[in-house]
């Protein structure tokens, strides 16, 4: 293959490649690309870990008792109960309290202390997760951004995760029967603080902590979080089934054009492709119309809903048959977004089902099974709150608030099974619903934010401070768990700031002479139109810039003696970056390789724009298009961010602890954990514990 067509091939799921519809929507979240195993597998193998580890139940315990005593004795505290409420911004926090409405927040900060926390460089959610659960810096896990980039290829694909070895099959005919040999590992590096816990006999339970997929082993319980796929294998993927032809061809997505005939919609649900043939798999999908009672009756699977206009089902099963003994399983929900002339109706993406798993989304395996068994089926994509279809408008506001919050009531009742089980040990949660909500509604706070234009006025103008009320109840009902044998924390990973106006930094580094375009090139995504030949530079994700490094990209253009000068040029011109009214745009630029000093540098990209506020990566920018523009405004209802430099959006940190570090760092709770549960942090620990 020529350098001039390294950047076009064929994007496939398998590899683990950017999945084009919910790269400019969401986190632009790469497909993850997996090998599903048949439900029926995974639940045998569940089953007889289960039965294995009740039988070596008595030997563990006895073993794990001998090294916890060890531990206890130096232990400060019986129990660490950690709660994250991601994205919760300072600045609306301490406003809230000093008007009496979060009382609850206020009652821990006046017993304990409140501090702002330091989030990670940059401030993005794998990053600053990856940090939280293993106490260091991006150049300690290696996780640098939701992306990173192929150095072959030019394309993105996910940091966290990916597909390795190659899966062999059996070809019996037309058909391929899987023989294994193709999993998914995970690519943050060091070690969790739950796992350190875990080897000195310490119990934990961790719940939907962003960047736990795939699972790992350790003594305790997880369900897993951010980056667990749907089961297309995507970062999640709606559909939405309409009878206008003028929404199917506006709708970015998988759209299904469907036809009424005499009340009756037939179609089918796209389903996973089948392991054996590749062919996608497919559900009937029966839709009887009844407009005087403004009403659909909607058949799958063998059941039937009664579904009037703006409601959501319940989770719906979804088996797609693959093989006589094969069948992949999945839950939906619903939602009758229109009954008029036309219908529309949308589905969430295909979340695995937690009672029938086609992959370890829990450990141990089957405690995603003991929790839908106990407290009923739960959302279990990665980025559940279907920030995508919101932005394209398949959702609107009060849709999107009704599934965010029925998500959030499932996250509580794991929550509450896990505190009242919690007698020694830790118990971590992590609540996505702030962070979501406030990207989706911070333009309500925002009176001139672009994305109001022409519109009237939201009903949900007050869904931020709502949100707010809500999660200092959630804190409450937490508080009733911490006794004085217990440590207690609330903290977010980042704050969040208003998200006005894009910068393609691609188009900026086109317009600076830093990349080139082929003749007639720059409208494609994923970098199609550059000329690698003449390009000494290109941005990926959310901020980082790679240089086009001879000897480690596939087309290399800069000499490792040039790469100092190259670098440095980028920097002054792009520091200091001014919008077209004179606003500065970009804070300040990193280059990585003098600000980490940690082993995996060379996994991150060679420079880091941090923008100002009301700033971020474009949406363009983040699918790899470059327009004719370096700033666009941002119209989309996705209109909050902590894709900034992150001085200026911190997290918040409160605990019942009343001595603790003037300024804490993301960093140093994990080494805090260890610390009050008797276990000393390991060396390689950046953080520092705060007590």
């Amino acid at each position: 293959m020529s350098c001039r067509r390294a950047g076009r091939p064929v994007l496939a799921a398998a590899l683990g490649v950017l999945a084009a519809p919910a790269a400019a929507h969401a986190y632009i979240g790469p497909g993850a690309g997996f090998a599903l195993i048949s439900s029926f597998l995974t639940l045998v193998i569940a089953f007889l870990a289960a039965f294995l580890a009740l039988l070596t139940f008595p030997i563990r315990a006895l073993l794990r008792g001998a090294i916890h005593r060890r531990t206890r004795r130096r232990a400060k505290v019986r129990k660490v109960i950690l709660l994250g409420l991601d994205g919760l911004e300072p600045t609306i926090t301490e406003r809230m309290m000093a008007d009496g409405e979060l009382p609850n927040l206020r009652r821990l900060r006046d017993t304990g202390s409140y501090r702002r926390l330091g989030t990670s460089l940059p401030a993005l959610s794998p990053v600053a997760w990856s940090t939280f659960a293993t106490g260091v810096d991006s150049s300690g896990h290696a996780i640098w951004d939701f992306l990173a980039r192929d150095r072959r290829s030019y394309l993105p694909k996910l940091s966290s995760s990916e597909v390795h070895g190659e899966q062999r099959f059996l070809r019996l005919g037309p058909l391929r029967i899987p023989r294994g040999g193709a999993g998914v590992r995970m690519l943050r590096k060091s070690k969790s603080f739950w796992k350190i816990l875990s080897e000195h006999g310490v119990f934990a339970s961790v719940l939907r902590v962003p960047i736990t997929f795939p699972v790992e082993k350790f003594d305790g319980v997880m369900v897993a979080g951010m980056c667990v796929p749907d089961l297309r294998g995507s970062q999640g993927s709606f559909t939405y089934f309409t009878t206008s032809p003028d929404e199917a061809a506006r709708v970015g997505g998988l759209v299904v054009q469907v036809e009424e005939r005499n009340g009756l919609i037939a179609t089918a649900i796209p389903g996973p492709a089948s392991p054996f043939s590749k062919e996608p798999l497919t559900l009937p999908l029966t839709l009887r119309v009844v407009r005087d009672r403004r009403e659909v009756e909607l058949a799958v699977g063998g059941a039937s809903h009664l579904l009037r206009e703006g409601e959501y089902t319940p989770w719906v099963r979804l088996g797609f048959r693959a093989a006589p003994g094969v069948t992949l399983r999945g839950i939906v929900r619903f939602r009758l977004t229109a009954l008029g002339d036309q219908v529309g109706l949308y589905m969430t993406p295909i979340h695995i089902d937690p009672e029938r798993p086609a992959m370890p989304i829990s450990h141990p395996p089957f405690f995603s099974i003991h929790l839908a068994k106990l407290l009923g089926p739960h959302a279990t994509l990665g980025l559940a709150e279907d920030t995508w279809a919101m932005n394209e408008g398949v959702l609107d506001e009060q849709g999107w608030l009704d599934q965010a919050y029925a998500f959030h009531e499932e996250r509580r009742a794991m929550w509450f099974h896990s505190l009242d089980r919690l007698h020694r040990g830790m118990a971590v949660c992590v609540f996505d619903i702030t962070d979501r909500l406030q990207h989706m509604f911070f333009r309500h706070l925002v009176a001139d934010h672009p994305a109001n234009r022409g519109k009237p006025p939201s009903p949900h103008g007050d869904a931020i401070p709502d949100l707010y009320r809500k999660m200092d109840v959630l804190v409450g009902e937490t508080m009733k768990y911490v006794d004085r044998d217990t440590a207690f924390m609330v903290m977010s990973d980042h704050g969040f700031k208003s998200f006005r106006r894009g910068v393609n930094l691609n188009t900026w580094l086109v317009a600076n002479g830093f990349m080139k375009l082929k003749e007639g090139g720059g409208s494609g995504e994923y970098l199609a139109g550059v000329d690698w030949d003449r390009t000494q530079a290109y941005a990926i994700g959310l901020g980082g810039i790679y240089l086009n490094l001879k000897g480690r990209e596939r087309c290399g253009t800069v000499e490792p003696a040039q790469a100092g000068e190259v670098g440095r040029r980028i920097v002054r011109g792009l520091e200091g970056l001014r919008d077209e009214d004179g606003t500065i745009a970009v804070r300040r630029v990193v280059d990585v390789r003098e600000a980490f000093r940690g082993p995996y540098v060379e996994d991150g990209p060679d420079l880091i724009a941090l923008c100002a506020e009301g700033y971020r990566a474009s949406w363009d920018c983040a699918k790899g298009v470059i327009g004719p523009r370096v700033f666009e405004d941002n119209v989309k209802p996705w209109s909050g961010d902590h894709c900034m430099d992150p001085e200026i959006v911190p997290g918040v940190l409160f605990t019942n602890l009343e001595a603790v570090a003037e300024r804490p760092r993301l960093m140093d709770l994990a080494p805090t954990a260890l610390t009050l549960l008797g276990v000393e942090p390991p060396r390689h620990m950046m953080g520092r514990s705060i007590v």
